[in-house]
């Protein structure tokens, strides 16, 4: 019993574990370290010490090159491609949109590269992991699975903090507007039902303590590390919390089952989310990756087929916009199953694959160095001789030899467990990275329509993370399981701000030897944002008790409003229509 409890820990663990390398090697600026402490700006620059990338839009078409190779604040320090660079110097001035489009259209696909890694990959390892922690459905929901759930906007938060010019994005996406408005509401639209009282009150209790905490620390300008630990903390503590509660609420249904399984929507939610935590614990590979011959097969077989990501009996059953977004996907779907393998224990193999999880032990590693830091660790020679990727090689090449011919191809080994662990590093990292470039487009494009970091939080980067999501709980919804969406609205916002907020200022703060994290709002449009999710909360706190937690379509209709209401406030705050009188 210990060991599950210690088990709680360690989904943020895992996370620290997949970017603690890349952040505790970087190096502040030294003038920050003097001072003790980061100086994030949610969407601004220090005007003394640089001149602001937004102000290339106003020079003349042949000076905006050098501005942007020559100013610093135009380099992003992480990722593989250089947007700016790319948009100014090699795109003419006459085919800027042109430009502007495929950065889009290449955003959208970033969006799609972090939903299906996390989707078919990285959930999937998660749920191997806690299954062999033999941790329950309800705990492994709060821990591991809102982990997996939350990976995009965890990932981005943390590539948005640890730049102080895209520190704006992570207070714009993480704070759920759109997820408890727009989704919540389109889920009661849908599905009209009534919500399990005591927890939506406990996930909107904790939601509202969240977000109080953080626009505390937005007044206050600060966030030490204390103040981290603290989100972190109140994290485990609003796990332990559902665990009493799961535990207080199973013991009745065991004293009054005959009397009051068909009475109590409590009670009912539970049952509800145990089924349906059996159906999404892990993904379904049966369909996808179902082998078409039978009989005993050949390596080679075996390997053509792990490697297959569509199965043609499905193909053509399927929908013309089914299979065109299928062709989209093949290219990432083929590279993500060559170098993350996943562990299925519904699966009588356990999706044991000789030949593809062998040479996935040279292919994960190599893939983790090389994406670790942007592939700075990778290219790093070991003693002048042999670079890192060479040696990640050489080792991987040896532990694959022998796994290969100490195993067989029908049954998998007693330590087939662990390639769930390289999974999830290797398809964190991958998120990671697709993390990485989407914070740098968003920048970019911040940078061209002279847009700040928080208006783009709020629309594209909580769009595009928050589409998964919501095309999940409508699914549910419309297969009658509204209790149990409605509820994954506040649940995984909770666990991205607590997490997101905490750990990505805890690793800023051990990075560059600081005592505390300076924050300093983006004008405004923070205290709008503060002020939208508080009326928001209050709003469903209210309305919903009031209706006897019978949530109907007006009351979706009523969030789908708000949120119009919101981004038309938004958008004149952005751009000087609402602006605070000067003194």
């Amino acid at each position: 019993m210990a060991s599950r409890w210690l088990a709680l820990l360690w989904a943020p663990v895992f996370l620290c574990v997949a970017l603690i390398l890349e952040t505790a090697s970087g190096t502040g600026d030294p003038s920050t370290k003097a001072h003790g402490h980061i100086q994030f700006s949610a969407g601004s620059v220090n005007q003394t010490a640089m001149a602001d990338c937004r102000a290339v839009c106003g020079l003349n078409t042949s000076d905006r090159c050098d501005f942007v190779r020559r100013n610093p604040d135009c380099r992003s320090e992480a990722g593989y491609l250089d947007y700016l660079e790319g948009i100014f110097c090699y795109f003419p001035p006459n085919l800027l949109p042109l430009a502007i489009t495929l950065y889009v259209f290449w955003l959208l696909y970033l969006f799609l590269i972090l939903g299906v890694t996390a989707a078919k990959f990285f959930c999937p390892n998660l749920s191997a992991i806690s299954t062999n922690l033999k941790l329950s459905h309800n705990v492994a929901g709060v821990t591991f699975l809102a982990f997996g759930n939350g990976a995009p906007d965890i990932f981005s938060a943390l590539v948005a903090f640890s730049d102080p010019r895209t520190a704006g994005l992570a207070i714009g996406a993480l704070f759920g507007v759109l997820v408890t408005t727009v989704v919540a509401g389109g889920i009661t639209i849908l599905h009209p039902f009534m919500a399990a009282s005591r927890p939506f009150l406990r996930d909107i209790a904790f939601y509202m303590v969240a977000v109080f905490l953080t626009f505390t620390a937005l007044y206050l300008g600060r966030i030490t590390l204390t103040w981290a630990l603290g989100y972190l903390g109140l994290y485990v503590f609003y796990v332990v919390t559902v665990i009493i509660c799961t535990w207080v609420y199973q013991r009745q249904r065991s004293r009054s089952l005959v009397h009051s399984i068909s009475e109590t929507p409590e009670l009912l939610s539970e049952s509800e989310e145990d089924q349906m935590s059996s159906n999404t614990n892990s993904y379904d590979y049966g369909d996808e990756y179902r082998p078409l011959l039978l009989g005993r097969e050949t390596t080679v077989q075996i390997l053509i087929q792990a490697l297959n990501p569509l199965d043609y009996r499905k193909w053509r059953t399927q929908s013309i916009s089914w299979r065109v977004l299928k062709v989209v996907k093949l290219p990432v779907e083929f590279l993500l199953l060559l170098t993350v393998p996943v562990v299925d224990p519904d699966k009588d193999d356990r999706n044991w694959k000789r030949p593809l999880n062998c040479l996935q032990l040279v292919i994960s590693p190599l893939v983790l160095v090389l994406t670790l830091q942007s592939g700075v660790y990778g290219i790093y020679e070991i003693g002048g001789l042999l670079p890192v990727w060479a040696v990640v090689v050489i080792v991987g090449t040896a532990l694959a030899s022998v796994t290969f011919f100490a195993t067989s191809n029908r049954e998998p080994p007693r330590l087939h467990w662990l390639f769930a662990f390289l999974g999830f590093l290797t398809s964190a990292l991958w998120i990671n990275a697709a993390a990485t470039e989407v914070v740098n487009i968003l920048r970019s494009l911040g940078v061209i329509f002279r847009l700040s970091n928080t208006v783009l939080g709020l629309t594209l980067l909580a769009w595009g993370n928050s589409i998964g999501d919501a095309f999940s709980d409508f699914t549910l919804a419309r297969q009658g399981y509204p209790r149990m969406a409605f509820s994954a609205c506040f649940g995984g916002i909770i666990f991205n701000i607590l997490v997101g907020v905490g750990l990505g200022c805890l690793l800023q703060i051990i990075r560059n030897h600081v005592v505390e994290v300076k924050l300093e709002p983006d004008g405004l449009l923070v205290w709008v944002l503060a002020s939208a999710l508080g009326l928001s909360l209050i709003f469903s706190l209210v309305s919903v008790p009031l209706q006897c937690f019978q949530l109907s379509k007006a009351y979706g209709l009523c969030l789908l409003l708000f949120y119009i209401c919101f981004l038309v406030v938004v958008l004149l705050t952005e751009f000087g229509v609402i602006h605070l009188k000067k003194a």
